[in-house]
């Protein structure tokens, strides 16, 4: 861990070769403050030699001046590098988020991955700058002071060093549980961040159905475990600080108590005795700041583990051969695939299927059967436990996912737009498409006038996940950046089922001239909108119950007929119509 901690430091040799430099000379400088005391104490004021004393007092002030500047660089630049780090860390943390697989985000809340980014991050910056400088300067300041002790008293300096094996004692037996109480505690501020985040994505269902007390209740939850974590937090902490704090007194008592038969018995001078209380405090200064710096180093570790525990997970990945394929044909065949999402229970159970290039092959049956399953291994956003799916002939494994995903289009029923403009997330399908080919796209999908039509046209910005656009109108714009993306493939899961007949009838037609010379695979409740597709087949429990045309299906007189009945039959009933609904549903 330590290993990859510090390749952060790399790009920053420069200035962090220069903030310890800067610490050592401050280390230095305050040691300068006994050793003027001392000579003052000892010889020049007993010896009246008052321009030694002026001249050192000038020497004393300047060496201020010089630390003043040294402190500021130290920081000021020490800072920076921190943040500089922690930019990188980001950078580094979000390329791997982009890399991890489907299955990352089914088992880790946004809330909770966001805390990671922001405030774990932040506690390792602060570590990154203030931890090799608490280090440098305590360690030269504690070592500088008890050899400059030792010249002036050996066996009081022993006295006073006995007393630090009892500091450590206290910091070994404390960190430890110093550590897990703020593990605990990061855990709960992801847990608040996680509920924080759902919440307010959910505001508007949560005000439809007026459960705002529920929504609290459930925050507060989290709060109250983040109230228990950070007492328990600082329950530790007030032992670890107040048992060290105790040891650090008693210095203070020892030099008193010790220093003074010294000096009455003859053995130390008046003027050494102060200096030596004064260096004292160089002494105990810098061990306090290593035992506070121990706060400090266990947020930045946790935070750093935690960091590391996202790094280490397994992003999606390329076998070593794996071919850049320009544009494909189309055609898709499944040859005994499975998959399970938890490794045992299968929700794909050996499928075979084929989809000719061109054609439209269209997935129906109840929800949790396998269909949108069936979409998603297509694109590798899963991968399969058995069997293997070709394209064109080509296993999907031993190509890109870069070039498998830019040769399929998906349209999905929950619609994600980017809080930007218009433009932006039409443009979302192809960056490098022209002005013309986003009007055309437009066109294609029955949403360039309703754009013309607004004040800002294109540049109009569309809130948070489109907000400020009805439901139609962001389907029309996903549709229109799968027009630009011009993929070969195209996935349609549900793509109409939220909306009412009038608008679904607007977004069929631009479907179907979506859908032209396209190899297309459907997944739909309503059977109306896949009636005319070249094959449907009825999928359900992970395997294809039946499969044929829509007029062969009928005919058979199964599953896929009986729901077709129960759609259009209209107002009649029958006694079936309950099963049905529940076989489909």
């Amino acid at each position: 861990m330590l290993k990859r901690f510090l390749k952060y430091y790399k790009p920053h040799k420069f200035i962090f070769a220069m903030d310890m430099l800067a610490s050592l000379l401050v280390a230095l400088i305050g040691l300068v403050y006994p050793i003027v005391t001392r000579n003052m104490l000892n010889d020049f004021i007993p010896n009246k030699k008052y321009d030694l004393v002026v001249i050192f007092g000038v020497i004393l002030l300047t060496l201020y001046a010089v630390r003043m500047l040294l402190n500021y660089f130290i920081q000021y630049y020490g800072h920076v590098m921190g943040v500089r780090m922690q930019a990188q860390m980001r950078s580094d943390m979000f390329e791997h988020l982009e890399k991890l697989p489907y299955s990352f985000y089914d088992n880790h809340e946004t809330g909770k991955i966001m805390s990671r980014m922001t405030n774990d991050l932040m506690d390792i910056s602060e570590l990154a700058h203030h931890g090799p400088e608490n280090i440098l300067i305590s360690t030269i300041s504690v070592t500088a002071s008890f050899i400059y002790l030792s010249f002036i008293n050996i066996y009081l300096t022993l006295i006073i060093f006995c007393c630090v094996p009892f500091l450590l004692v206290i910091t070994f037996f404390l960190r430890k549980k110093m550590r897990n109480a703020f593990m605990k505690s990061r855990q709960s501020v992801a847990v608040i961040n996680a509920s924080l985040e759902n919440s307010i994505s959910g505001i508007r269902v949560t005000k439809a159905f007026t459960n705002a007390k529920k929504e609290k209740d459930k925050f507060e939850v989290g709060n109250k475990e983040f109230v228990d974590a950070r007492k328990e937090a600082y329950d530790a902490m007030g032992r670890f600080h107040s048992g060290t704090s105790f040891v650090t007194d008693v210095f203070n008592v020892v030099v008193l108590v010790a220093g003074g038969f010294f000096l009455y018995n003859g053995d130390i001078l008046f003027g050494d005795y102060s200096a030596f209380f004064l260096s004292v405090g160089l002494f105990i200064s810098p061990v306090m700041t290593l035992i506070n710096f121990m706060e400090q180093y266990q947020n930045g570790v946790t935070g750093f583990e935690r960091f590391l525990e996202i790094m280490d997970s397994k992003p999606e990945s390329d076998v070593p051969a794996a071919e850049n394929v320009n544009t494909l044909e189309g055609r898709i065949e499944f040859k005994n695939v499975s998959y399970a999402y938890d490794g045992e229970h299968d929700v794909i159970d050996h499928i075979d299927l084929t989809i000719e290039k061109g054609k439209t092959f269209a997935l129906v049956g109840p929800s949790g059967g396998g269909k949108t399953t069936i979409c998603h291994l297509i694109p590798r956003f899963y991968p399969i436990q058995s069997g293997e799916i070709l394209i064109d002939g080509k296993n999907i494994n031993n190509i890109s996912l870069e070039s498998l995903r830019k040769n399929i289009g998906i349209v999905q029923q929950d619609i994600y737009l980017f809080n930007a403009s218009i433009r932006e997330n039409i443009l979302y399908g192809n960056l490098n498409a022209t002005e013309e080919q986003v009007y055309e796209a437009a066109k294609r999908a029955n949403i360039h006038d309703y754009i013309m039509s607004l004040e800002d046209g294109y540049e109009t910005q569309i809130g948070e996940r489109g907000v400020r656009l009805s439901g139609g109108q962001k389907q029309r714009l996903s549709i229109a950046r799968v027009f630009l993306k011009d993929p070969p493939i195209l996935i349609l899961d549900e793509a109409t089922s939220a909306l009412d007949n009038t608008t679904e009838i607007l977004i069929q037609r631009a479907l179907n001239e979506l859908c032209k010379g396209r190899t297309t695979l459907v997944v739909a409740h309503r059977l109306s909108t896949i009636k005319n597709a070249d094959e449907i087949a009825v999928v359900a429990e992970g395997k294809i119950k039946e499969k044929g045309t829509h007029d062969e299906l009928i005919a058979l007189g199964g599953t896929y007929s009986d729901l077709y009945d129960l759609q259009f039959r209209g107002e009649d009933t029958d006694p079936r119509d309950e099963k049905i609904a529940k076989t489909f549903l």
